[in-house]
C-alpha cells in the first residue's frame, strides 16, 4: 500500500472558517480583544462533541467572531495550508461564508481581500492552486443572500463562484432560484449543500432549480436509484466529508458510510474534509480513516484524486499536471 499522503490531491469542499484551531482561536481573541465563552484550548476542543449538524453550526459561529480583520483571515488560511500541504494538496477551492462576518461588522472586501492573500502566499510558497467560492446561508433570508452578491461586486474577480451551506433541513434549494439564475448570468461556478441531512429531493432541486456543477456531500443519494443513475449518467461531482458525516451523526461509523456504494455506482464521488478543526482531520486524514475502515485501496484512492481533480474548477491545463501527479503516485 502506497503512502496517502504522496498522493496529489484536490480538496473542494473546505469551509475557511472550520479550519480555526482552538489554538489559533485563543491566538486572534487575544490580538483583537475578543473573549471566548472557554477557560482555554483544553475547554474549547472538548467541546467538540457534536449531536448534530445545528450543534455544530453553533460552537462554529461562536468561535468565528475571533476573526476581525483581513490579517485574521489570512493566517488562517495559511494555518489551513500549513497543515494540509504535507498531506498531498495540490489545489483548494476554498468556501466561505461572508454574511457571518460582514453581520459582524467585519467588510466584505477585509474577507476576501484576507483570504485571497492567503491563497497567493500558499502558491508562493507551496505551488498550491485555487480560489474563492462565497457561500450564502440557507437559513438567513433569500433577501440577504441577493444584497450579499451584489456587494460581491467590488471583488468579482477573486470568486470562482458561490454555494449554499449552513442548516440544511426545511431550508430546500429552491427557495435560492432568483439568487442563483443572477450568479450564472455573472459568470459565476454554482455548487450547493444537498442531501447531507436531508433527503435526496433536496439533490434534484440543487441539480434542476438552482442549476448546479456539483453537489457539497449528497450522501443520502444512495436512497434513491434513479437518483444515483443519474450523477453517475451525468457525472455530477459529489464533494463528500466522510469524517464530518460521522462527527455530525449522518452516520453512526465510518465503516457504514456509502462511499464505496458511490463509487460502485460509478458517481464521481471526492473526499474533502469540510471543517477539519472541528471533525477530526485534514484532507489526507480522511484519506488515511478511510483505508484503516473500509480498506480503501490504492486503485481506489487514485479514482478519488482524480475524481476531484476533474470536478475541480481549475482550468484545463492544470487539470492535466493535477492528473499527471495523480498519475505518476500510481506509476510509483
Amino acid at each position: 500500500m502506497r503512502d496517502l499522503d504522496t498522493l496529489p490531491k484536490a480538496e473542494l469542499h473546505l469551509h475557511v472558517e472550520g479550519t480555526l484551531e482552538p489554538e489559533l482561536a485563543f491566538d486572534l481573541a487575544a490580538r483583537n480583544g475578543v473573549e471566548l465563552p472557554f477557560a482555554d484550548v483544553r475547554e474549547l476542543r472538548a467541546a467538540y462533541d457534536f449531536r448534530d449538524l445545528q450543534s455544530f453550526l453553533d460552537l462554529y459561529y461562536a468561535t468565528m467572531a475571533v476573526l476581525r480583520t483581513a490579517r485574521d483571515f489570512t493566517d488562517l488560511t495559511l494555518a489551513y495550508l500549513e497543515r494540509s500541504v504535507p498531506q498531498g494538496l495540490r489545489h483548494v477551492e476554498l468556501f466561505f461564508d461572508p454574511q457571518a462576518h460582514t453581520g459582524r461588522g467585519v467588510a466584505f472586501e477585509d474577507v476576501v481581500d484576507g483570504i485571497g492573500e492567503g491563497l497567493r502566499l500558499g502558491r508562493e510558497r507551496w505551488g498550491v492552486t485555487g480560489g474563492l467560492i462565497m457561500c450564502f446561508l440557507r437559513d438567513q433570508p433569500v433577501e440577504d443572500a441577493a444584497r450579499t452578491l451584489q456587494a460581491a461586486a467590488t471583488r468579482r474577480g477573486s470568486l470562482l463562484g458561490v454555494g449554499l451551506d449552513s442548516a440544511e433541513v426545511g431550508h430546500p434549494p429552491a427557495l435560492f432560484a432568483d439568487v442563483f439564475a443572477a450568479a450564472r448570468a455573472q459568470g459565476l461556478h454554482v455548487v450547493a449543500h444537498a442531501g447531507e441531512e436531508a433527503p435526496p429531493a433536496y439533490v434534484r432541486e440543487a441539480l434542476d432549480v438552482l442549476g448546479v456543477e456539483r453537489v457539497d456531500h449528497g450522501v443520502q443519494a444512495v436512497h434513491d436509484a434513479d437518483l444515483l443513475r443519474r450523477l453517475a449518467a451525468e457525472q455530477v461531482p459529489l464533494t463528500v466529508c466522510p469524517l464530518s458525516n460521522v462527527r455530525l451523526r449522518v452516520v453512526d461509523r465510518l465503516e457504514e458510510h456509502p462511499l464505496h456504494r458511490l463509487l460502485a455506482a460509478g458517481v464521481r464521488v471526492t473526499v474533502n474534509s469540510d471543517d477539519p478543526a472541528y471533525f477530526g482531520g485534514y484532507v489526507g486524514d480522511c484519506y488515511r480513516a478511510l483505508r484503516e475502515a473500509v480498506g480503501l485501496s490504492d486503485a481506489q484512492a487514485a479514482q478519488l484524486a482524480r475524481n476531484a481533480v476533474l470536478g475541480s474548477f481549475a482550468d484545463q491545463a492544470r487539470k492535466a499536471e493535477l492528473l499527471a501527479e495523480v498519475e505518476a503516485w500510481v506509476a510509483g
